[in-house]
């Protein structure tokens, strides 16, 4: 398993960022707060996990050791796979996501896309006894001064975020309302910004 990568940031996206390590750019797919937090042309170091399947090699990157364990162990339940961990740790910070479970919160645990009320009880079932009391995160991404780079446009800034919530799990309707109505409120606001206010209200919502 590639346990974590580090090197300069090549490219940074909606939904993955490029790292140079050793002469070879690796596409590491992570959530839109890990990707904030990275500078192209500025050294970072994730903790990633690789997932493995038949047609696909996917490098899943995390600010910290603590994400990529809870993205592994919300594999470990019946009908959970990659995306749908990712989406989870994107919408629920692994403090109050601890915490729902432990604590049963399903109303919490449904503002998950793609978790109804069966899935969050499944999820309870599951994992309430594997979750250990939160512990401190380790900081693992590399943070300058320099702005972050906005992905390439080749499609508008609202398609791209709708776009990317699309891969997130969210509904189109539900995704296509979220960005415009952050654009109404915050018309000059960048990809990057748009992605992760629009998340945090279709987060609220559900």
């Amino acid at each position: 398993m590639i346990h974590s990568v580090r090197g300069p940031v090549l490219e940074i996206g909606l939904d993955h960022a490029v790292v140079e390590v050793g002469g070879v750019g690796l596409a590491v797919h992570a959530t839109p707060n890990t990707l904030s937090r990275l500078r192209r042309g500025d050294e970072a170091r994730l903790a990633t996990t690789l997932v493995v399947r038949e047609e696909s090699l996917t490098l899943f990157g995390f600010a910290d050791t603590e994400e990529r364990e809870l993205f592994l162990l919300l594999q470990t339940v019946s009908g959970i796979g990659p995306r749908l961990a990712l989406a989870t740790i994107a919408v629920l910070e692994p403090d109050t996501l601890r915490a729902a479970i432990a604590d049963a919160d399903l109303a919490v645990l449904t503002r998950i896309p793609g978790v109804g009320r069966k899935s969050a009880e499944r999820l309870v079932v599951e994992l309430r006894d594997k979750v250990a009391a939160p512990a401190p995160a380790t900081a693992a991404v590399g943070a300058g001064t320099s702005s972050a780079a906005a992905p390439s446009p080749v499609l508008g800034v609202r398609e791209q975020v709708v776009e990317a919530l699309l891969g997130l799990g969210f509904p189109q309707k539900p995704a296509e309302q979220a960005v415009d109505g952050v654009l109404a409120a915050s018309p000059d606001a960048d990809a990057s910004v748009l992605l992760r206010t629009a998340l945090s209200g279709l987060g609220r919502s559900r």
